[in-house]
């Protein structure tokens, strides 16, 4: 029997968090009962500054039964260092640790499939998505177009997979040692390298509340995977350079033909088109390249990527501040 973990991220999420407390109470009993993870396994909530009733809840829980812990982050750090916190709390106390979102969109059944997997030896158990149908026809397109462009930018990822996966403690060790302040989570796991497998599984309605993700984050955390793990838009932008070099040269030899022969009225709207075309280019160039200044000076200023505020468990004090 192993030690599991289940970390879920959690920002403002009292109206779904007592189901989901309620049927992950159920799943990990049953586990616990069949034999398949020790009884002193845990649901370990991280409240990432929620502005509601999301900590109270996660202290209730606590107090009425062990299985389940917390962590409360000082501030909102978004959900991908929230769970960042939970898997590295979760690394010195468990042997395995699963994470899910808390609107129980990830099928909870799909654990034992990834308990499965991890006893033949997978540190890592991507859980994907067998199908889309339940997304709009707009949100479905722009997912698959970011997992083809990401593919073509030399990006290692697991197509239809979000952040529901099993990582061994080992897994959780390598984890450890990337240090990045832009954390794009499903690019640097599996950079980790060690053997895999991957569990299908249909994704659910969201079952209370509203998404955390609407269109602008979803571009934001896009534009974070791209230009955390490839830098081959900077090369594209040389290419796009050099291939306007040539074309100038198109142009000035046909703006010295037509000053030789006398039509210099002629070719105007050319001229202002290519003036217009050539500074949109240089203004999409330069924000690629301040995306890239950008990630590289929140990197050099080494800020912490979170701290721990209370943390609920049975290994630690009911109430100890961490950083």
């Amino acid at each position: 029997m192993k030690r599991l973990y289940v970390v879920i991220p959690c920002y403002n999420e009292e109206e779904v968090l007592p189901e989901t407390a309620k049927r992950l109470k159920v799943k990990m009993q049953a586990l616990i009962q069949g034999g398949a993870i020790t009884p002193d396994s845990r649901v370990l909530f991280v409240d990432d500054g929620s502005k509601d009733g999301t900590w109270g809840l996660i202290q209730r829980f606590h107090g009425e039964d062990p299985l389940f812990g917390g962590l409360k982050l000082s501030h909102n750090q978004g959900h991908q260092n929230a769970l960042l916190a939970g898997l590295l709390y979760a690394k010195d106390h468990c042997d395995a640790a699963i994470s899910m979102d808390a609107d129980l969109q990830d099928d909870i059944e799909a654990i034992d499939a990834f308990l499965r997997e991890y006893e033949k030896g997978a540190d890592v158990v991507y859980g994907v998505r067998s199908k889309r149908e339940t997304d709009t026809f707009f949100k479905r397109t722009t997912a698959l177009g970011f997992y083809r462009i990401m593919g073509l930018l030399g990006v290692e990822m697991i197509p239809n997979h979000a952040d529901y996966r099993l990582m061994s403690q080992r897994a959780l060790e390598g984890l450890a040692q990337y240090r990045e302040v832009n954390l794009f989570l499903r690019g640097v796991v599996p950079l980790i390298g060690y053997p895999s497998a991957q569990v299908y599984y249909e994704r659910h309605e969201r079952f209370a509340g509203q998404s955390k993700y609407p269109l602008k984050k979803m571009l934001a955390f896009a534009v974070d995977g791209i230009t955390s793990f490839s830098i081959k838009p900077i090369r594209l932008i040389t290419a796009l350079g050099f291939l306007i070099f040539l074309v100038s040269l198109v142009v000035l030899l046909y703006t010295l033909c037509t000053k030789l022969f006398g039509y210099t009225v002629d070719g105007w709207a050319t001229i202002l088109g290519s003036i217009w075309m050539i500074g949109g280019i240089q203004l999409l160039c330069l924000g690629v390249i301040g995306e890239y200044i950008g990630k590289i000076y929140r990197e050099t200023k080494a800020r912490p990527r979170f701290l721990l505020e209370c943390v609920l468990d049975e290994d630690t004090p009911s109430s100890s501040t961490m950083q």
